[in-house]
């Protein structure tokens, strides 16, 4: 049974509480309000009041008492500092299960769909599921155009250029056949053929960009993800470099959400090991990050319309459940997917995870390692992550967040003490005797040897070329990345100094584990 939370009225709202009591019970007529001097004690109140001699009587409110009560309070309400009080659940439609990649030229008739933009990168375009994605389209007579020009870990240029293709196509649906790049460009591409006149900054995330809310409905977009590991088929979310702030960001809104989300574990079957491990790495992340982030009731300032509530909202009832079985799972799975690529039990059983974590997290937020990750790919010093066939230098999405991630965990565990031991408990350990004020350190230390047995993994920064002068120029990228950072537990966001001190700690910290 979920437990109730129980929020403590400010002393404003119990005094306008009481006066509304008071009003309800005790008529105007009542001397006890028409005669200011009456003092009220029980054995001086008439009989006459009605109040009394009828005890059948409703008294409806006349508003004026609570209003003059209410510009009588001293203290104004500072909307800003208003916690939230609500959470939503918005998540796409999600089809599981092994060959259904056939069924999406019947998706897209039954939508009445025309002309297509299948959106892929150059890997992708040559494997087994873009086969399946074409044959579908034509079994079903469906116009489409093929771009195959999406980036990994794409920048703000390679996503203009994918805009810019689609724009004169003029698509009347969308497919992304790939991993979370090229999930995320096909969001953006539907973002922005859709409001063709809107400035590319002014959904960006601020303080980036303008961060302004996405009013109006997109086309629909099928997501078939290859990968397993980012959960962009469930999310509103669309990450990219900003490369003239060196830092990566990203849109996020409902409104991005794919349509539906085709998972199909045949088209995981192709995955590189070290691209297993680090999408796996991902999962984890997501749902741990998302199982420890603030409270949504925590939050502030509560959104003054619903459209301003944002798609990361705090930890909250529905998206614990998705998140804590991703945990499990991952934990469960992973390992046996990178050893044996013919396990196809546990890629099926990992691309589930990605699914349930994207949930989570789509909902909840994620916080610190995925915060701290941005600067870490963007401004890498030269390194290219074995096992990735890339020409330039790589750190995957994945190995970038989770190489934080036994310092971040550290740092948290005071927060949330019993999360981070549920967490721990999930890696095998027993807690039974562990004190509260140790849960970080434990589940930091439960992680660093998951990683480290997990094989091929950078064991902190310095494995990745960073050294202590680069400290500054990370902390500076992290900052900007308000949109995660509210949600992360025990960090001084209201003071800079503050909050600057404790990432150098932290990035300093994940030098080595």
């Amino acid at each position: 049974m979920p437990t109730a939370i129980r929020v403590s009225p400010t002393h404003a709202a119990r005094a306008i509480n009481l006066l509304r009591t008071v009003q309800y019970t005790h008529p105007p007529s009542c001397p006890c309000h028409s005669n200011p001097g009456h003092h009220h004690h029980e054995y001086t109140h008439p009989p006459s009041c009605p109040c009394h001699s009828n005890p059948g009587h409703h008294h409806h409110a006349t508003p004026s008492l609570v209003n003059q009560a209410r510009r009588s309070l001293a203290t104004p309400i500072d909307a800003s500092q208003q916690k939230e009080y609500a959470f939503e659940m918005a998540a796409s439609s999600i089809r599981f299960g092994p060959g259904c990649t056939k069924e999406v030229g019947m998706d897209f008739k039954n939508m009445g769909a025309k002309k297509v933009m299948v959106v892929t990168d150059s890997t992708v375009k040559k494997l087994n599921a873009m086969k399946q994605v074409v044959q579908a389209l034509e079994a079903e007579g469906i116009a489409f155009e093929v771009f195959d020009g999406v980036r990994v870990e794409p920048k703000d240029s390679s996503i203009k250029t994918a805009i810019a293709a689609a724009k004169p196509y003029q698509p009347d649906a969308l497919l992304a056949v790939g991993g979370g790049s090229v999930i995320d460009t096909a969001k953006l591409m539907n973002l922005y053929t859709t409001l063709p006149d809107a400035e590319f900054l002014d959904f960006v995330n601020a303080p980036l960009g303008k961060g302004k809310p996405i009013t109006k409905g997109l086309k629909p977009l099928i997501a078939v993800p290859t990968t397993a590991g980012t959960g962009s088929e469930t999310t509103g979310t669309a990450i990219f470099d900003l490369v003239s702030k060196r830092a990566k960001t990203g849109i996020a809104h409902r409104n991005l959400k794919p349509t539906l989300g085709i998972c199909d574990p045949l088209n995981t079957r192709t995955m590189p090991s070290a691209v297993h491990a680090s999408s796996g790495l991902d999962v984890l992340c997501h749902s741990l990050e998302s199982w420890t982030a603030i409270p949504y009731y925590e939050r502030v300032p509560r959104p003054t319309n619903p459209i301003n509530r944002p798609a990361y909202q705090g930890a909250n009832p529905i998206s614990d459940i998705f998140s804590l079985q991703a945990l499990r799972s991952t934990i469960k799975y992973l390992p046996r997917a990178v050893k044996d690529p013919e396990d196809h039990e546990a890629q099926s059983q990992m691309l589930l995870a990605a699914t349930l974590a994207g949930i989570g997290f789509g909902n909840a937020g994620v916080h610190l390692c995925h915060g701290m990750s941005y600067p870490i790919s963007g401004q890498n010093p030269g390194y290219k992550h074995p096992g990735y066939q890339v020409d330039s230098p790589i750190i995957p999405h994945g190995v970038s967040v989770a190489v934080t991630a036994p310092a971040v965990f550290k740092f948290t565990g005071a927060s949330n003490p019993e999360r981070h031991l549920a967490a721990a408990e999930c890696f095998g350990v027993d807690v039974s005797q562990v004190k509260k004020e140790s849960a970080g350190e434990v589940l930091s230390e439960a992680l660093a040897d998951f990683l480290v047995k997990l094989g091929d993994q950078p064991r902190g920064l310095k494995a990745l070329g960073f050294g202590k002068e680069h400290v500054d120029a990370l902390v500076e990228g992290t900052i900007p990345q308000a949109r995660v950072l509210m949600l992360a537990p025990n960090l001084e966001m209201t003071n800079l100094d503050a909050e600057r001190e404790q990432l150098t700690g932290l990035f300093e910290e994940a030098m080595e584990y």
